[in-house]
């Protein structure tokens, strides 16, 4: 049974309706970029520019974004078995490719593990499921969602109701925003400095 403060804020988060982060955040891919069998995502830094560097694992092989301007930078179809199964590695790393080869890239997703949920100046970020097993993705700042109404000091930017949210969450640099399904990405990137 819930209480009356529980009904409140579940129907608050329910009349939320979806919005785009607010400034500076700016989209990178398409809202839910197709991306089949998506399994996991993991973050790392390209070593000539500094962008973050998105990996996506799925049933169909390994791919790495770049984070800031979206571009599929590298992409093998055919990872080894013996090396790149999440399933199998204590760590939940699978190895880097294109410009990350011969790192290991940490995945969460499918097998768990987590992004960051906070980028270290302000900005947070909840999975709340007040409609489960429809997760909704809320940005906020300042002390999250608890506080004022949508789309001022917090933001409903994700709604999963098609596919099965995987992770979700912030590079460690806290420049970019992903959010993965079963079937799709979504990310968002803002400058070094803003906030």
């Amino acid at each position: 049974m819930l209480t009356d403060y529980q009904r409140d804020l579940r129907d608050r988060l329910l009349a939320a309706p979806v919005t785009a982060p607010p400034a500076p955040w700016t989209p990178v891919l398409d809202a839910r970029t197709p991306i089949g069998g998506l399994l996991g995502i993991g973050f790392g830094v390209h070593p000539d520019n500094g962008h973050d560097l998105v990996m996506v694992v799925s049933s169909d092989g390994h791919g790495l974004f770049d984070a800031a301007t979206g571009a599929k930078i590298a992409r093998d179809r055919d990872p080894d078995p013996d090396s790149s199964t999440l399933d199998d590695t204590r760590d939940l790393s699978c190895p880097g490719l294109g410009p990350l080869s011969g790192t290991r890239v940490r995945i969460a997703g499918l097998f768990g593990g987590g992004l960051h949920s906070t980028s270290g100046d302000g900005w947070s970020l909840d999975v709340v499921a007040p409609e489960w097993p429809h997760e909704r993705v809320l940005l906020s700042t300042d002390g999250g969602f608890h506080r004022g109404e949508p789309g001022t000091a917090w933001w409903h930017v994700f709604h999963s109701a098609r596919s099965t949210l995987r992770a979700a969450g912030f590079s460690p640099s806290g420049r970019t925003l992903a959010v993965a399904t079963s079937s799709d990405l979504s990310l968002w990137a803002r400058p070094q400095s803003a906030r």
